[in-house]
């Protein structure tokens, strides 16, 4: 298989590019430093396609594949993870739910907003105390007549404070129960729906991440997306695509640490001579690219699955793993490059090495992954 970008594909990354350049590149370490979630630069990004990439054009979207939107986050995170994240999370996890399961009624409704980003969309399956043990959520919902009361608490959301609209895994079972969870839509502004703690994270702190608080939350029967007790069933299948976007999301940052690196290697000189003619310079910069190329190659696997409508659960699982471990381990290295330099703000490297650390948390952790791995491998 040949997955080399083509033109189309090319394209779409130039201008994800030339967007990030122009558009974020000079309010990176502002954003970050003040935790400004820029919602108008999304409405810019929604005017290029860019926030309903895989959404067809009947409804608002641009109608491409993965192998374009692999290239937008990556072009975004080569600059900012943070940009990089809300993009990939409007996309893949809200947008992308209702895309997949909603009835025609629900995606005409929804999806115009959303693939144009008039609307930022959230997506709530985390609670205090149920990340990966989603079975044992606390937020339940209960049929009253034709509508729903959904109460409870969802944690580390992102847009979980801004979005206006947010798709809720939500439990209608008992606790540990086969089909025991129902996915709703819930519109901002809806009665008992409120927004709660904001997080003060390490990095991607540009990325709103907030508390989705419901309290006799009331909304219609016509509000539900699927069958009910079919929730847990769509979130697995929607988290086999939104690895693929963390998968992309870590390779874009372990890029921008990188160039970055390999740039300031070049620049540097000590003993009379720049820092990249000594191996322990070079060396890593050559396992960098290795890794870089190796993670590309993955996340194009995937890429050629999902655009054959192949299952992706084992490859989205060692794409995301792999990139986001390599996207940890080369912002490491590139601060270490720049030695003392590396360690303060006025430095792009100490950001990717924030930034790059919830790669192997958000979505699955690293050990979730190999869990997803080993079970396709022993069982798939």
């Amino acid at each position: 298989m040949n997955f080399q970008p083509d033109e189309l594909t090319q394209q779409v990354a130039q201008t994800a590019k030339d967007f990030a350049n122009q558009y974020i590149r000079p309010h990176v370490m502002e954003w970050d430093e003040s935790q400004t979630f820029p919602i108008e630069l999304f409405r810019e990004l929604g005017k290029l396609g860019m926030m309903g990439v895989l959404v067809p054009e009947e409804y608002g979207g641009a109608g491409l594949s993965y192998f374009e939107y692999n290239a937008v986050i990556q072009e975004i995170a080569k600059v900012c993870g943070s940009i990089g994240l809300s993009v990939a999370a409007h996309n893949s996890l809200c947008t992308n739910h209702i895309l997949t399961v909603g009835t025609e009624p629900q995606k005409k409704q929804w999806l115009p907003k959303l693939a144009t980003a008039e609307w930022i969309g959230a997506w709530g399956l985390t609670e205090p105390n149920t990340g990966s043990d989603a079975g044992n959520m606390k937020t339940i919902a209960v049929k009253d007549g034709d509508h729903w009361l959904l109460n409870g608490t969802k944690s580390w959301i992102t847009h979980g404070k801004s979005g206006d609209i947010a798709v809720v895994i939500c439990r209608t079972g008992e606790p540990r129960t086969s089909g025991n969870s129902t996915a709703f839509v819930v519109e901002r502004g809806t009665q008992g729906f409120s927004a709660g703690k904001k997080e003060n994270k390490l990095g991607m702190r540009a990325s709103e991440t907030a508390e989705m608080i419901f309290e006799n939350c009331r909304i219609p029967d016509s509000s539900r997306l699927g069958e009910v007790g079919d929730g847990f069933r769509q979130a697995m299948k929607i988290l086999d695509g939104g690895r693929i976007s963390i998968a992309a999301l870590s390779a874009g940052i372990a890029k921008g640490a990188y160039e970055a690196a390999l740039q300031y290697s070049q620049e540097r000189h000590q003993f009379d001579q720049p820092i990249s003619n000594f191996q322990g310079i070079s060396f890593k910069l050559a396992d960098m690219a290795t890794e870089i190329a190796a993670a590309d190659l993955l996340i194009w696997q995937c890429c050629d699955l999902k655009k054959r409508g192949a299952k992706v659960t084992k490859e989205g699982a060692m794409a995301k793993y792999y990139a986001s471990e390599i996207a940890v381990k080369t912002a490491n290295d590139a601060v270490q490059i720049f030695g003392g330099y590396g360690y303060t703000k006025d430095f792009p490297v100490e950001k990717y090495y924030r930034d790059a650390k919830l790669c192997t948390i958000g979505e699955g952790t690293s050990e979730i992954q190999k869990l997803v791995i080993s079970r396709e491998v022993l069982h798939g």
